[in-house]
């Protein structure tokens, strides 16, 4: 047994003695956290078309030694369990039998982006960061925060993705429904409580590591549009609000959390360095490890050195500042810059190639290679934490009580806007849009037009524009008003009958005539039919305030300044709205 092996040596030992024994290579493969999918009975990905990935796992784990993955898509508990052990095995098969850390995006809630986060599926289901936000409590987050760590576990799953601590202060902006809204300092409070609830008091072998995103605040972005893309990656501060996107990762950093991830988004008119966040040396080393003290691994967001097939289509590189560096250029940029990790990418060999040629030192590889490391044997990867139990894991994943907070939880989001006629009383002739009507019929008799009914009960989705590009499609951006032979339709229901609508507020929906003629008017940030009609009905209390201000116009939308918190002027709802019944 080698040192390292050893599970009674302290922690630093045992890095150091697997440190001295790994290749470059080796090494190299250790800065790459990309992606993998599995087959849904639970067996490694062992061929590919290249649509989305370009290796298989038996390449990516035994070939270029990479040990870090997150998991795309949404699968059963028990073949995740089984898949995560058989990854696991082939990790232990290489020749220093270093374990893989697997990590995942979002996976509690209702939103399904392939590039941002997964709808429940087998796991409880919450409302969304916005939701957690509106009933502002931090006791809750912890509890949410610590059945996801409990759920992700028992699967296998030691990162996560999230904590998202961007403010959300340009309403345009399409990352909104993973925030905690715009108020910065109730942000901070959650995020706290979002970490103890991942990592316990101390990083150990019952937790998960939290990957706070995105530093230092991504809100601000030009124009509200995404820096995944091009037209995207201009990140501005008219309003001189810097330091007020920065105070949630303060917190995040005393919190304790594990790991950091960077964002895209280009600086522009600061006294920073005008290239994207993982290349930014003032940003990374100066202010997140210098400044703020952070120790842990910063690892950039997912695709800052080589163009991307995703959905058969050609991405480029999110490398903005440096697009014209060549890939070997970018990685090093990076790594001076102080990162330790390249999401998303799989090219260990340019880090070999750095590493020859004398541009990048072996101290400083050894530096990022040392602490991602440590944070597997942290977290008892090398040891008994290796392996899950399929069995425990289908019976902890979505265990009953973990679905019923999920379920109080997503009432208790529920933001009362306008309550009319609330709580309805009785059993109405109902007529429904976008509610199922076997669970709305256990509140009314459902009726099949407006003019029959009592009383109509509409659910809507904040508008978006269409993007033609099939992974930007999922991102949605642009214009926050219904389209007008939309908003018509929706208005002559409310004429037709008295309604109750409830929007999904994934971003701040501009509508001020639906709020003037709806019987009443509630917002949701994830919720089922049932916990919508339990509030409708007074079998539940909602006790949501708006995470953001709703804005009155686009014209306002467009006037006000992207880093400023809720500057849209004359708001229909302003930010703490919410009423109760």
């Amino acid at each position: 047994m080698h040192p390292y092996q050893d599970a009674t040596r302290p922690v630093a030992e045992r890095v150091e003695d697997l440190l001295s024994r790994m290749t470059l290579e080796e090494k190299a493969g250790q800065l790459f956290h990309s992606m993998l999918m599995m087959n849904a009975d639970g067996t490694p990905v062992t061929e590919t078309d290249g649509s989305m990935l370009p290796f298989t796992t038996p390449e990516l784990v035994e070939d270029r030694h990479l040990s870090h993955f997150n998991l795309l898509g949404t699968y059963g508990a028990r073949e995740m369990a089984l898949w995560h052990n058989a990854v696991q095995e082939m990790a232990e098969n290489t020749r220093l039998g270093i374990p893989v850390s697997l990590s995942t995006d979002p996976r509690h809630a209702f939103t399904d982006n392939v590039g941002a986060s997964f709808n429940a599926g087998a796991f409880s289901a919450w409302p969304e960061a916005l939701g957690l936000a509106a009933t502002g409590d931090p006791e809750l987050v912890f509890r949410f925060a610590d059945t996801v760590r409990r759920e992700y576990l028992s699967v296998g799953f030691r990162t996560a993705l999230h904590p998202q601590i961007d403010l959300a202060t340009e309403p345009r902006w399409a990352r909104q429904s993973g925030t905690f809204g715009s108020d910065a300092e109730l942000t901070g409070e959650l995020v706290q409580a979002y970490v103890r609830g991942l990592q316990g008091e101390e990083l150990g072998l019952d937790s998960v590591a939290a990957m706070v995103k995105h530093f230092p605040g991504g809100g601000p972005q030009k124009d509200g549009e995404d820096p995944h893309f091009p037209h995207g990656k201009e990140q501005i501060y008219p309003g001189g609000m810097r330091e007020h996107h920065l105070e949630p990762f303060r917190a995040a950093v005393a919190a304790g959390c594990s790991q950091m991830m960077p964002y895209y988004g280009q600086p522009i008119g600061t006294d920073w360095e005008e290239v994207g966040f993982g290349f930014n040396k003032g940003v990374v080393t100066g202010l997140l490890r210098e400044e703020l003290g952070f120790t842990g691994i910063v690892c950039t967001d997912w695709g800052l050195l080589t163009d991307a097939v995703i959905f058969g289509e050609t991405h480029e590189a999110r490398a903005w500042g440096v697009e014209h560096l060549s890939v070997a250029e970018r990685a090093a940029k990076a790594l001076d810059a102080g990162s330790d990790q390249f999401g998303g990418e799989q090219c260990p060999e340019v880090v070999v190639e750095l590493v020859e040629s004398g541009r990048i030192s072996m101290e400083r590889i050894d530096a990022s290679v040392r602490r991602l490391l440590r944070e597997k044997f942290v977290l008892g990867l090398f040891d008994r934490r290796r392996y899950v139990d399929p069995d425990e894991a289908a019976e902890t994943v979505g265990r009953a009580d973990f679905k019923a907070a999920g379920a109080a939880a997503q009432r208790r989001s529920l933001t009362v806007l306008t309550n009319g006629p609330l709580p309805l009383a009785g059993r109405p002739k109902l007529y429904v849009e976008n509610v199922d009507p076997q669970v709305a019929a256990a509140y009314g008799d459902i009726v099949a037009a407006p003019a029959e009914a009592d009383l109509a009960v509409l659910r809507l989705r904040t508008p978006y524009e269409e993007r033609p590009n099939r992974f930007e499609a999922f991102f949605h951006s642009g214009s926050l008003a219904f389209e007008e032979a939309e908003l018509a339709r929706i208005l002559s229901l409310l004429d037709t009958v008295p309604t109750v609508v409830c929007v999904n507020l994934e971003r701040p929906a501009v509508l001020p005539e639906i709020a003037e003629r709806a019987a009443a008017l509630i917002a949701d940030y994830g919720a089922g039919d049932d916990a919508l009609l339990d509030v409708a009905f007074g079998r539940a209390t909602a006790e949501g305030r708006l995470p953001f201000e709703l804005p009155r116009s686009m014209a306002a939308v467009e006037a006000a300044r992207p880093d400023v918190p809720n500057d849209t002027a004359d708001p229909v709802f302003a930010h703490g709205h919410g009423l109760a019944i």
